[in-house]
């Protein structure tokens, strides 16, 4: 008999003489003459109910059935007299697939914290918070490629191992080959890797941005959807070292281009997120964040302030607000500054543009006066920066003069200046931070919590 999974059993159109089910006990609960098993398999969020009569054969194992076994039951699909179900399973059938001892299972009937939670991240994604969540992710994911798909896009593999600092800051991860040895002299910081696997330094990639740059040169449209890493010591709410992106390019394409696309795709995987997980965001908007389904409505269908950086120092200058990091031209915009931007001064996401050079990476296209660049920020309410782009500076002689600027060394990008040789042109991309938008669509305020196995500092269990 083909297996029926709890989803297709719960929108079942009619009654069935018999189904298979496999899935894990959420709950056992025992009556006169009768057993009730809640069964999930992971396919939705809702459970399926299983009676097990005990004048029949299934009832034989009931004592080895406890919350957490993984069981396989053979019965009939009937009408169910309870309320908030249509339909419960009448066993016939159950057989034990995996035992689980109720004396060390640690998931019980109650509520568990977050921080108990991320503890045992190989089983939190059985509760309905974390199974709710992932569905989400997985349904997002598709939705990313069926955008740049349904645009015409290509999809690139950047590498995850580069020689390249696409960010400048220096916060990479070293992968080496080099035998572990201690810290060298004061003198002598830097090892020596001609002897290591790629004879030059490599680290794990902070973005693909620049080979999608590259690719965007030849292909016209292309995008990236992997994982990007950053050794950097923070142990916020709002930071991992390993995180995935959402990076598009685009040939032939200004900032304008740049912040059409960032509002589109926002645009729409909210709105496909909203339509194709709705009970699972139904779980959020109960117990997270009450004015989740709202805020994702207005994010979902409003049009987008766009301001340029200046007048966003000038808002923030007059809020009379009395923020922790003081406002000035200059300098980079916090949290509290995005947040109030969008939460309180325009009650919607704002797209911040022409930001000071100095602040900025150097690949972002220098302005006319010589003082801004063409970058943009998309910044939403709770969650502040959610896309970070910009035009990229096409010209090769002010791009070789801004990696000097930033103590970057030409010949070591000597391919991406050879894009800007031969035939250059005009191009935009961005990046959007995976797990920010998860954290947006969900109220979820830790990032540890939307990621399968977070990476923090001093954090590499599973």
């Amino acid at each position: 008999m083909r297996r029926t999974r709890v989803l297709e059993a719960l929108n079942s159109a009619q009654a069935r003489d018999a189904v298979l089910i496999k899935g894990w006990v959420r709950t056992r609960r025992d009556g006169k003459g009768l057993s009730f098993l809640e069964i999930n398999d992971g396919s939705c969020l809702k459970n399926l109910q299983v009676i097990v009569d005990a004048a029949t054969p299934a009832a034989l194992i009931l004592e080895t059935v406890t919350t957490g076994a993984a069981v396989e039951i053979e019965g009939a699909l009937v009408a169910s007299p309870g309320k908030n179900q249509q339909w419960e399973v009448h066993a016939s059938a159950l057989r034990l697939l995996g035992g689980a001892d109720p004396d060390t299972y640690p998931l019980q009937k109650k509520r568990h914290s977050d921080e108990f939670l991320r503890a045992i991240a190989h089983l939190r994604p059985r509760t309905n918070k974390y199974g709710a969540l992932f569905r989400i992710r997985s349904e997002t994911a598709f939705a990313v490629h069926q955008f740049f798909r349904q645009r015409g896009f290509h999809h690139l593999h950047a590498p995850i191992i580069t020689g390249s600092d696409c960010e400048g800051a220096g916060e990479m991860f070293r992968v080496t080959t080099l035998p572990f040895s201690p810290p060298p002299d004061a003198a002598e910081r830097r090892p020596d890797v001609t002897d290591d696997f790629f004879g030059k330094e490599a680290n794990l990639t902070v973005s693909g941005q620049l080979e999608a740059e590259l690719f965007a040169c030849a292909l016209g449209n292309v995008y990236t959807f992997g994982p990007t890493f950053r050794a950097e010591n923070s142990n916020t709410p709002r930071h991992a070292a390993e995180f995935w992106m959402i990076e598009p390019e685009m040939a032939f394409a200004d900032l304008q281009d740049d912040m059409d696309l960032g509002e589109d795709l926002v645009h729409s995987l909210v709105q496909h997120v909203l339509a194709a997980c709705a009970a699972d965001l139904e779980l959020f908007a109960r117990f997270v964040d009450a004015d989740l389904m709202a805020n994702l409505r207005t994010i979902a269908e409003a049009s987008y302030v766009r301001m340029p950086y200046s007048e966003a120092i000038a808002v923030l200058q007059r809020s009379g607000k009395a923020f922790q990091f003081p406002v000035d031209y200059g300098v980079d915009l916090q949290t509290e500054h995005e947040r109030y931007l969008t939460e309180e001064y325009c009650k919607k996401p704002v797209m911040v543009h022409d930001y000071p050079k100095a602040i900025k990476s150097f690949y972002m296209r220098l302005n006319d006066d010589g003082e801004t660049v063409a970058a943009m920020d998309l910044l939403v309410p709770r969650i502040g920066e959610l896309i970070g782009g910009s035009q990229r500076e096409e010209r090769l002689e002010v791009l070789e003069r801004r990696l000097g600027e930033f103590g970057l060394r030409p010949e070591d990008y000597w391919w991406y200046l050879d894009i800007r040789r031969f035939g250059t042109v005009p191009h935009a991309g961005f990046g959007l931070g995976f797990e920010r938008f998860l954290m947006m669509v969900t109220g979820v305020t830790n990032i540890r919590d939307v990621i399968p196995f977070p990476r923090t500092p001093k954090h590499l269990e599973f």
